[in-house]
This record gives C-alpha cells, structure tokens and sequence, in this order.
C-alpha cells in the first residue's frame, strides 16, 4: 500500500490514480472493465461509497449519503454498450448515475490479482498462516540495462529506484552493477557529455540492472533520461519469463492446527455464510487451504500441485466437482459470499490514505442469488 495521499482538494482523477497504483490495471484479465467507467476526473470528491456491485438502489443510498462517487468490485459495464434507452438494469443504472452527477469507479479482476488483495483478505478471515499467491504470474517484469559514467551512477540509480524500479518483493533498490569501459565518438552535430566531436572517446561506466512492472515502463524510461548525463542513453529492455508472487490468482495459506472436513466447512460457513455445494470427503485432515474470491475453479490443478486438502471459491459447475475425483475438497460457498468482504478491503485502502472525505461501505444488499 502507498503513503497517504496530499490532501488539498482531493478530485476524482487523484482517487483513480490511488486505486491505479494499488492495484495497475494492466493486472486485469482481457474480458474485464475496471476504471473510471462514469464521471469527470477533474471533479471533487464529496464522498466515495463503497460496493460489491453497482445497482440503482446503491446509487440512491450514494445520494442518500451525500456521495458523489461510487467504487464498486465488479464493473456495470461489460460488454459494448451501444446506446441509452434504458432498456435494461445495465443502462439504468448508467443513465441514473450520469443524471445524478454520480462517478463510477470499478476495480475488479486487478484487486483479484495483487497479493494483499481479495483473495489475501479471504485468508485473512480464514486465520490463515504463510499464504502466498496460489497462481503466480509471468510475463510481468522487465529487466532494464542501462550504461552510465560512474561520476552519476548513483544520481541514475537512485531516479531508478524513485520511479518504481528495484522492487522484488519485501525488498526495494534492488539492482546489479558491474564496471566496464564504454567507446563512443562523437560525430558533427552531437554535443557529448564527455569527449570531443570526432574522437574516440574511453569512458569509465557502470553497467545498471534492474527490474521493474511492465507498466512502470513509461515512467522508468522518463526518470532515465531524465537524470542521465548523455546525450544518447544506451539502454537495453528485456521481458521476463520470471513468475512473480507479488501478483497472481488465489491464494494458498495453512491451517494454525488441522480440521476434519467438516469442521472445516463449518468454521468457514460461519465466515461467508450461504450455502456451501462440496465435493464428496477425501478422509484427510485440512491443513493447507486453497482459496480464490469468486469464480476459481479454474484453479484446481494448481491447488493440487500446492498440496492444498481443499479449494474453497465459487461457481463451480456440476461436473467439475467430479474433478475432485477423491484427491481434493471442492467448497463452493457463493459468487457474493466469497466477495461480500471485498468492500472492506476498498474502504480501508480508502480511509488510510484518504481523510478528508467520507468513506462509507455500502449496506444495500446486491447478491441476486436467494435461498429457500
């Protein structure tokens, strides 16, 4: 989580970028909508009401409460949204929130994929110990190389660093360096750092590696130049197939002591509420839980590879329970169920770095599932 915010004026497009930097967007899956969805980023905040989903009657507690934005888990635009007519909840509710001067703000399957996001919060309930992403991902990192006089190597690495860059894990300004002797000679035109126009020029430089998100790219490469005393910046940028357990799907955590299955389920019934689906009993104890906010069954190979005796989410269908196959604990405990606490989550990212206007959590009921 990022230092608190300066309070002076706090608009929308400041709140975005908070939600951004907790959580980027570029971690969310293709089909997904998270953002800013309705309103002017240039507008004050009065005050943020925070929910699961987005419907018409949360928007009128939002007017009810004296909000003007709204930060919802699940986005209420999916698809292409061709027109406005309100033909259905979905238009309504954006006709509503434009006519009432109402932002809309999503952050979904990006908060699913940070390592302190909805599936660690689940953890969190659960009382698990030593959790860890259950899906880590690839493809996020890049590696930057860069070559620099050793006179500025420090002021470089340093800018580096300021950007975002260095970060592995629990662990900041991390980089390597090694020296060498750079050759370079500088034709009619060029204005060097060092060196004259037409000779070779021998320069003592260290060569810098760091790592960095794909999406710091930008502002890496901004504070590069920037804070670079040459001209022209060798530099080089390399994708990482390196998997992270910054970010990722689910999470995986262990048990203080051991459970039957059942007293498993009933602990974590009593947590998420609903009605629990499960596969049939394995026999085993559980000490490892695998777990995902929402719909995770897509994460039953790597809960057994995990060596989880359970993988508790939502939304799995009848024949998948048939994957368990005696090998793992399918818990099914509800879309809503899995997510309900996810608005805690947001409102108190919210209220730590946000404290001169009203955070509030939303207390309109939204699960469209109901239970006889």
């Amino acid at each position: 989580m990022e230092q608190g915010i300066d309070q002076k004026a706090i608009t929308i497009g400041q709140l975005c970028e908070s939600l951004e930097a907790c959580a980027p967007p570029a971690l969310q899956e293709d089909y997904d909508n998270s953002g800013l969805l309705v309103g002017n980023p240039q507008q004050p905040i009065k005050g943020v009401l925070v929910s699961l989903d987005l419907t018409e009657a949360v928007i009128d507690e939002a007017l009810t409460k004296g909000c003007n934005v709204i930060v919802s888990h699940h986005p209420i635009i999916f698809g292409k949204l061709k027109r406005l007519t309100g033909a259905n909840w979905i238009q309504r509710c954006v006709i509503k929130a434009i006519q009432a001067d109402v932002a809309l703000y999503a952050i979904h399957t990006n908060l699913d994929h940070i390592h302190t996001g909805v599936s660690a919060h689940m953890a969190k309930l659960l009382g698990l110990q030593n959790s860890r992403i259950l899906q880590p991902k690839a493809k996020v990192l890049l590696k930057l190389i860069t070559f620099v006089p050793q006179a500025q190597a420090d002021e470089v690495r340093e800018a580096l660093f300021a950007a975002g860059a260095g970060r592995l894990g629990n662990y900041y300004r991390a980089s390597f360096n090694s020296t060498g002797i750079g050759t370079f000679e500088p034709q009619v035109g060029a204005q060097p750092f060092s060196g004259t126009v037409g000779t070779l020029q021998q320069e003592a430089e260290v060569r810098i590696e760091v790592v960095l998100e794909h999406w710091k790219k930008a502002a890496v490469l901004k504070a590069l130049f920037a804070a670079h005393p040459y001209e022209e910046v060798a530099y080089n940028l390399l994708a990482l197939e390196n998997l992270t357990n910054e970010y990722g799907a689910g999470m995986v955590g262990e048990l203080p002591v051991p459970m039957t299955e059942i007293d498993f389920l009933k602990m974590a019934k009593k947590c998420f509420g609903g009605i629990v689906r499960y596969s049939p009993f394995t026999g085993q104890n559980i000490h490892k839980v695998a777990l995902c906010g929402g719909s995770g069954s897509f994460l039953l190979p790597d809960a057994l590879q995990a060596g989880a005796q359970v993988l508790l989410t939502a939304d799995h269908k009848y024949h998948q329970f048939f994957e368990a196959d005696g090998r793992i604990l399918l818990a099914d405990f509800g879309h809503y169920e899995t997510e309900q606490f996810t608005k805690d989550l947001i409102a108190n990212y919210l209220s730590e770095n946000f404290t001169n206007f009203a955070v509030l959590i939303s207390e309109t009921n939204t699960n469209p599932v109901n239970y006889l």
